[in-house]
Protein backbone atom coordinates (compact mmCIF):
# COMPACT_ATOMS: atom_id res chain seq x y z
CA UNK A 1 0.00 0.00 0.00
CA UNK A 2 2.81 2.40 0.92
CA UNK A 3 4.57 1.71 -2.39
CA UNK A 4 1.41 2.59 -4.30
CA UNK A 5 1.07 5.84 -2.38
CA UNK A 6 4.70 6.73 -3.07
CA UNK A 7 4.26 6.00 -6.78
CA UNK A 8 1.12 8.14 -6.88
CA UNK A 9 2.93 10.99 -5.13
CA UNK A 10 5.84 10.74 -7.56
CA UNK A 11 3.45 10.74 -10.52
CA UNK A 12 1.74 13.85 -9.14
CA UNK A 13 5.09 15.59 -8.68
CA UNK A 14 6.17 14.71 -12.24
CA UNK A 15 2.85 15.97 -13.55
CA UNK A 16 3.23 19.28 -11.71
CA UNK A 17 6.81 19.70 -12.92
CA UNK A 18 5.76 18.97 -16.50
CA UNK A 19 2.94 21.50 -16.31
CA UNK A 20 5.32 24.18 -15.03
CA UNK A 21 8.06 23.57 -17.63
CA UNK A 22 6.12 22.33 -20.69
CA UNK A 23 3.11 23.62 -22.58
CA UNK A 24 1.07 20.42 -22.79
CA UNK A 25 -2.10 21.92 -24.25
CA UNK A 26 -1.23 21.70 -27.93
CA UNK A 27 -4.17 20.10 -29.71
CA UNK A 28 -3.58 17.14 -32.00
CA UNK A 29 -6.85 17.82 -33.78
CA UNK A 30 -5.60 21.27 -34.76
CA UNK A 31 -2.64 19.60 -36.49
CA UNK A 32 -4.99 17.38 -38.46
CA UNK A 33 -7.14 20.32 -39.52
CA UNK A 34 -4.07 22.38 -40.44
CA UNK A 35 -3.00 19.53 -42.71
CA UNK A 36 -6.42 19.45 -44.33
CA UNK A 37 -6.30 23.22 -44.92
CA UNK A 38 -2.82 22.90 -46.46
CA UNK A 39 -3.89 20.11 -48.83
CA UNK A 40 -6.93 22.10 -49.90
CA UNK A 41 -4.74 25.15 -50.46
CA UNK A 42 -2.21 23.14 -52.47
CA UNK A 43 -4.98 21.71 -54.65
CA UNK A 44 -6.38 25.19 -55.26
CA UNK A 45 -2.90 26.53 -56.06
CA UNK A 46 -2.35 23.73 -58.54
CA UNK A 47 -5.69 24.45 -60.21
CA UNK A 48 -4.76 28.15 -60.54
CA UNK A 49 -1.40 27.28 -62.09
CA UNK A 50 -3.01 24.68 -64.34
CA UNK A 51 -5.57 27.20 -65.59
CA UNK A 52 -2.73 29.47 -66.74
CA UNK A 53 -1.26 26.86 -69.04
CA UNK A 54 -1.55 27.39 -72.78
CA UNK A 55 0.15 24.08 -73.57
CA UNK A 56 0.90 20.77 -71.85
CA UNK A 57 3.24 21.44 -68.92
CA UNK A 58 5.01 18.90 -66.79
CA UNK A 59 4.70 19.17 -63.01
CA UNK A 60 8.27 20.50 -63.03
CA UNK A 61 7.26 23.36 -65.30
CA UNK A 62 4.14 24.06 -63.25
CA UNK A 63 6.18 24.45 -60.07
CA UNK A 64 9.12 26.39 -61.45
CA UNK A 65 8.10 27.91 -64.76
CA UNK A 66 8.58 31.67 -64.56
CA UNK A 67 6.05 32.28 -67.35
CA UNK A 68 3.24 31.05 -65.13
CA UNK A 69 4.01 33.49 -62.32
CA UNK A 70 2.48 36.76 -63.49
CA UNK A 71 1.27 39.35 -60.97
CA UNK A 72 -2.27 37.99 -60.90
CA UNK A 73 -1.10 34.43 -60.16
CA UNK A 74 1.31 35.59 -57.46
CA UNK A 75 -1.45 37.56 -55.71
CA UNK A 76 -3.81 34.57 -55.84
CA UNK A 77 -1.16 32.22 -54.45
CA UNK A 78 -0.30 34.68 -51.67
CA UNK A 79 -3.98 34.97 -50.80
CA UNK A 80 -4.29 31.19 -50.58
CA UNK A 81 -1.21 31.01 -48.35
CA UNK A 82 -2.57 33.72 -46.03
CA UNK A 83 -5.97 32.04 -45.77
CA UNK A 84 -4.38 28.67 -44.95
CA UNK A 85 -2.15 30.34 -42.34
CA UNK A 86 -5.00 32.27 -40.70
CA UNK A 87 -7.28 29.22 -40.59
CA UNK A 88 -4.51 27.06 -39.12
CA UNK A 89 -3.53 29.62 -36.46
CA UNK A 90 -7.13 30.37 -35.45
CA UNK A 91 -7.98 26.66 -35.24
CA UNK A 92 -4.82 25.93 -33.24
CA UNK A 93 -5.43 28.77 -30.78
CA UNK A 94 -9.08 27.87 -30.27
CA UNK A 95 -8.53 24.13 -29.74
CA UNK A 96 -5.44 24.71 -27.57
CA UNK A 97 -7.44 27.18 -25.47
CA UNK A 98 -10.13 24.55 -24.89
CA UNK A 99 -7.51 21.93 -23.99
CA UNK A 100 -5.63 24.35 -21.71
CA UNK A 101 -8.87 25.11 -19.92
CA UNK A 102 -9.46 21.39 -19.34
CA UNK A 103 -5.87 20.96 -18.11
CA UNK A 104 -6.05 23.97 -15.82
CA UNK A 105 -3.11 25.54 -17.66
CA UNK A 106 -3.04 29.21 -18.80
CA UNK A 107 -2.95 29.66 -22.57
CA UNK A 108 -0.57 32.62 -22.32
CA UNK A 109 1.57 31.66 -19.36
CA UNK A 110 5.34 31.91 -19.08
CA UNK A 111 5.96 28.59 -20.83
CA UNK A 112 3.62 29.31 -23.74
CA UNK A 113 5.26 32.73 -24.23
CA UNK A 114 8.68 31.06 -24.38
CA UNK A 115 7.29 28.56 -26.88
CA UNK A 116 5.88 31.33 -29.07
CA UNK A 117 9.12 33.33 -28.99
CA UNK A 118 11.29 30.36 -29.95
CA UNK A 119 8.88 29.45 -32.73
CA UNK A 120 8.26 32.95 -34.07
CA UNK A 121 11.92 33.95 -34.54
CA UNK A 122 12.63 31.36 -37.29
CA UNK A 123 9.15 31.86 -38.76
CA UNK A 124 9.52 35.64 -39.04
CA UNK A 125 13.04 35.31 -40.44
CA UNK A 126 11.87 32.70 -42.94
CA UNK A 127 8.83 34.78 -43.89
CA UNK A 128 11.05 37.78 -44.54
CA UNK A 129 13.41 35.71 -46.67
CA UNK A 130 10.53 34.27 -48.69
CA UNK A 131 9.16 37.74 -49.41
CA UNK A 132 12.61 38.75 -50.68
CA UNK A 133 12.80 35.61 -52.83
CA UNK A 134 9.32 36.32 -54.15
CA UNK A 135 10.26 39.91 -54.99
CA UNK A 136 13.45 38.79 -56.73
CA UNK A 137 11.60 36.12 -58.72
CA UNK A 138 13.27 33.07 -57.15
CA UNK A 139 10.02 31.12 -57.03
CA UNK A 140 11.61 27.66 -57.02
CA UNK A 141 13.32 28.27 -53.65
CA UNK A 142 10.26 29.48 -51.74
CA UNK A 143 8.78 26.03 -50.95
CA UNK A 144 12.09 24.56 -49.69
CA UNK A 145 12.73 27.66 -47.59
CA UNK A 146 9.26 27.52 -46.03
CA UNK A 147 9.71 23.87 -45.06
CA UNK A 148 13.21 24.36 -43.63
CA UNK A 149 12.39 27.44 -41.56
CA UNK A 150 9.17 25.86 -40.31
CA UNK A 151 11.12 22.78 -39.27
CA UNK A 152 13.63 24.96 -37.39
CA UNK A 153 10.74 26.74 -35.66
CA UNK A 154 9.25 23.43 -34.54
CA UNK A 155 12.58 22.21 -33.16
CA UNK A 156 13.00 25.44 -31.22
CA UNK A 157 9.46 25.18 -29.84
CA UNK A 158 9.87 21.49 -28.92
CA UNK A 159 11.95 22.46 -25.87
CA UNK A 160 8.79 23.88 -24.32
CA UNK A 161 6.20 21.29 -25.33
CA UNK A 162 5.90 17.64 -26.40
CA UNK A 163 9.11 16.13 -27.78
CA UNK A 164 7.06 14.71 -30.68
CA UNK A 165 7.14 18.21 -32.18
CA UNK A 166 10.90 17.87 -32.64
CA UNK A 167 10.48 14.83 -34.89
CA UNK A 168 7.96 16.69 -37.04
CA UNK A 169 10.46 19.53 -37.32
CA UNK A 170 13.24 17.19 -38.43
CA UNK A 171 10.97 15.67 -41.08
CA UNK A 172 10.07 19.14 -42.37
CA UNK A 173 13.76 20.10 -42.67
CA UNK A 174 14.59 16.89 -44.54
CA UNK A 175 11.68 17.51 -46.91
CA UNK A 176 12.87 21.07 -47.44
CA UNK A 177 16.36 19.91 -48.37
CA UNK A 178 14.92 17.35 -50.77
CA UNK A 179 12.71 20.03 -52.29
CA UNK A 180 15.79 22.22 -52.78
CA UNK A 181 17.41 19.38 -54.74
CA UNK A 182 14.25 19.00 -56.85
CA UNK A 183 12.96 22.58 -57.16
CA UNK A 184 10.46 21.72 -59.87
CA UNK A 185 8.45 19.67 -57.38
CA UNK A 186 8.17 22.34 -54.69
CA UNK A 187 4.38 22.29 -54.60
CA UNK A 188 4.36 18.52 -54.10
CA UNK A 189 6.87 18.70 -51.23
CA UNK A 190 4.98 21.65 -49.71
CA UNK A 191 1.69 19.72 -49.81
CA UNK A 192 3.32 16.65 -48.27
CA UNK A 193 5.14 18.61 -45.55
CA UNK A 194 2.35 20.94 -44.47
CA UNK A 195 -0.51 18.63 -45.41
CA UNK A 196 0.23 14.92 -45.04
CA UNK A 197 2.82 15.20 -42.25
CA UNK A 198 0.54 17.47 -40.24
CA UNK A 199 -2.35 15.03 -40.55
CA UNK A 200 -0.15 12.09 -39.47
CA UNK A 201 1.44 14.09 -36.63
CA UNK A 202 -1.89 15.49 -35.46
CA UNK A 203 -3.48 12.03 -35.46
CA UNK A 204 -0.63 10.60 -33.38
CA UNK A 205 -0.83 13.51 -30.94
CA UNK A 206 -4.60 13.19 -30.65
CA UNK A 207 -4.59 9.47 -29.81
CA UNK A 208 -1.52 9.82 -27.59
CA UNK A 209 -2.40 12.91 -25.53
CA UNK A 210 -5.92 14.19 -26.24
CA UNK A 211 -8.08 11.16 -25.54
Amino acid sequence: MENNEIQNDLASIRNLMERSSKFISLSGLSGVLAGVYALAGAALAYSILYSQMSRSYTIHEISSGFALFNDSVVIQLLLIAVIVLVLSVCTGVYLSYKKAKRNGQPLLGRVSRELLFNMCVPLVAGGGLMLILLYRGYFGIIAPASLIFYGLALIGASNFTFTDVKFLGLCEIILGLLAACLPGYGLVFWAFGFGVLHIVYGSVMYFKYDR
